[in-house]
């Protein structure tokens, strides 16, 4: 099928797009016009050639949405041969995501194949404005959902010109003990849960501008309009994590209002870090497009709402093993627990909101584990127990972690590697 990618979510008919008139002076044509010629179908880029749109605003009105629309085919030009769009990803110092983008003309095999490059860093707090010069070397390549075709996104981290780590670079460290930790073929499952929220009311979707919505009781996998806000952002983004190369295992809908999950994993040693923070990008890139916020913060309303984690199943090669759950797996929990305070430091900002001990969780003060125990630190699946081997869960992480703190601090702690 001669097809290709029109983003943002517009497609027009090649065989209908010549419907469009050169001259539309009338609100009723232009809308007769629109319907004939956007049909959801794709077509490629070299076979088509954008319609000419010219409005004469003397003689008509026009939705300005409606002509955003129509230009949506400058998405479809083709790039000359070997040009591609990298969009450059990378964590400022607020632990928030940004991003640019620059031209390349040779596709990459690896990340080893892209040029370093620089911006601004007196402008994301992570240098002074008379030394504001900060490195990003690639890390992680992913196809770009948004651009299509061979554009690529890329996950990067941060460096001064002379090439040492910014304070804010926590993926150098993890990468340090991943690198020590690759005998044991560290694996990682990660929940990644979060708000989607009214950038007008500042509250999550599905909750009026005053009051509360009907308490906790349909909306975890919910169905049905009433008790289900924002799915058509979610299902774009499982799409758009599937297509970019995240290994995303599942979604849901959570336990309150405006409340969803993604799961990425099984993902092994740095694929944890980068492909949370990748799926982060997607999501928030899609929200914006839809006019909304996401929101990772541990306890987002206060009362009796459940608030957001990022639960961390993790497994070793010993634990996936015959005799791992006593061998491996006990031992490894049984280190986390002389180090349950280190781990609550490193777990998110605000997270005594949420480890209360109430609305599945444990509380911040002391730690526990336990068989299918969603009240505990760590819970160990039935499954695990009964086949004597497999994973675990650390259900302390708030929804805020950093991924690289995360997943290095747990192989640091488990497998007795010391984190610089």
């Amino acid at each position: 099928m001669d097809v290709a990618f029109c983003a943002p979510s517009v497609f027009i008919h090649a065989s209908r797009a010549t419907t469009l008139r050169a001259t539309i002076t009338t609100t009723k044509v232009l809308r007769q016009s629109t319907f004939s010629a956007f049909q959801p179908s794709r077509i490629a880029s070299s076979a088509f050639t954008p319609p000419s749109l010219h409005i004469n605003p003397s003689t008509t009105s026009v939705n300005s949405k409606t002509v955003i629309s129509m230009k949506d085919h400058l998405m479809d030009l083709p790039l000359p041969d070997n040009t591609i769009q990298a969009e450059y990803v990378f964590i400022d110092g607020y632990n928030r995501l940004r991003s640019k983008a620059r031209t390349l003309n040779k596709i990459p095999s690896k990340p080893e194949d892209l040029p370093l490059w620089n911006f601004d860093g007196s402008s994301t707090n992570q240098a002074p404005g008379n030394d504001s010069e900060v490195i990003l070397k690639p890390r992680a390549i992913f196809k770009d959902p948004f651009r299509g075709g061979n554009n690529i996104l890329v996950m990067c981290d941060n460096y001064t010109p002379a090439g040492e780590p910014l304070p804010s670079n926590s993926r150098y460290a993890c990468a340090k003990v991943m690198e020590q930790a690759m005998h044991l073929e560290p694996w990682f499952g990660i929940e990644q849960e979060y708000f989607l929220t009214n950038l007008k009311t500042g509250r999550p979707l599905g909750f009026p501008e005053m009051g509360l919505p009907e308490p906790q009781a349909m909306y975890y996998c919910g169905v049905g309009a009433d008790v289900v806000f924002g799915r058509e952002i979610v299902e774009k983004h499982y799409r758009a994590c599937i297509y970019a190369g995240i290994k995303i295992s599942g979604i849901n809908g959570e336990v309150a209002p405006g409340q969803w999950e993604f799961q990425v994993g099984p993902a092994v040693g740095m694929e944890g870090g980068d492909q949370i923070w990748m799926g982060r990008y997607l999501l928030e890139r899609i929200a914006e497009i839809h006019g909304c916020g996401v929101d990772y913060s541990p306890k987002p309303v206060k009362g009796d709402w459940n608030g957001s984690g990022a639960h961390t199943n993790f497994s070793t090669k010993p634990m996936r093993e015959e005799g791992g759950y006593k061998n491996a797996i006990i031992p490894a929990i049984e280190k986390l627990a002389t180090k349950h305070k280190l781990h609550i430091m490193a777990y998110g900002a605000g997270n005594e909101e949420r480890l209360t001990g109430k609305h599945e969780t444990a509380s911040i003060e002391k730690f526990s584990y336990g068989a299918a125990d969603r009240g505990a630190s760590c819970r160990i699946g039935h499954d695990t127990v009964k086949e004597g081997k497999g994973y675990f869960e650390d259900r302390r992480p708030a929804a805020n972690m950093d991924p690289y703190v995360v997943t290095g601090l747990l192989v640091s702690t488990c497998c007795d590697i010391p984190m610089e």
